[in-house]
This record gives C-alpha cells, sequence and structure tokens, in this order.
C-alpha cells in the first residue's frame, strides 16, 4: 500500500488513476504532474520510489483539491443565489443551470442542484 496525502493506493493501481481519484483533478492536471516528476503514464503505485511519493504528497498539498475544491463550488453556487442571478435561481430550484430543456428529463439536474431550496 502507497500513502499519498492520508490515502492508501494498492500497489497495482496506476499513478495517474491515483491522481485523478482526488477531487479537483482531471486528467490533464495529473498528466502534468507525472511529466513534472518524471513518471511513465503507465507505471504503478508499486513502482514508485519512497523519496517521489513524498514528492507527490507535498505537490497536492499545494493545490485547492478535495474539500477545497468542493468548498469553492459551493461558496461559487451560494454567491449566484445571494445576487439573484438566473444561474442562481435555477440552482435554488433545482432545475437546469445550463439551458436544457425541462419538458421531460430533469432527473439529473434534480439530482445535481439539491442545495436548500429555500430562497
Amino acid at each position: 500500500m502507497v500513502f499519498i496525502l492520508g490515502v492508501n493506493f494498492n500497489e497495482h493501481k496506476l499513478v495517474q488513476k491515483a491522481l485523478e481519484s482526488f477531487y479537483g483533478l482531471g486528467q490533464q492536471a495529473s498528466a502534468r504532474i507525472l511529466a513534472k516528476y518524471s513518471i511513465h503514464p503507465r507505471a504503478k503505485m508499486g513502482t514508485l520510489p519512497p523519496k517521489i511519493a513524498t514528492a507527490l504528497t507535498a505537490e497536492l498539498s499545494t493545490m485547492t483539491i478535495e474539500n477545497d475544491a468542493r468548498r469553492l463550488v459551493l461558496d461559487n453556487i451560494k454567491r449566484l443565489r445571494d445576487m439573484g442571478t438566473y444561474r442562481g435561481r435555477r440552482h435554488a430550484m433545482g432545475l437546469p443551470v445550463r439551458g436544457q430543456q425541462t419538458r421531460n428529463q430533469i432527473a439529473n439536474a434534480r439530482k445535481l442542484n439539491k442545495i436548500e431550496r429555500h430562497g
């Protein structure tokens, strides 16, 4: 087991997929980190030297990921709601925000926009 930023990863997991499992890190950011530390894209977690694992932890600790990224998104939605913008009102009502049709299928929007519906 390899320990990075408080998470244990299996030794057979790809390093890129392990980095992408953090909220706020996508394919491009994880590929950029791999290139910075000269790690092959198909490398497994078990093949990482401890020094590079420590460097990855230090790199991830400086980035806005996990709870910080979630808080940032929620703060942005709250700001839109407080200003009373169209997007903020759609978030508050649990409706699609980006112009999707509401005639038939809005189940996904109702699931994703579940922030308190009062005002």
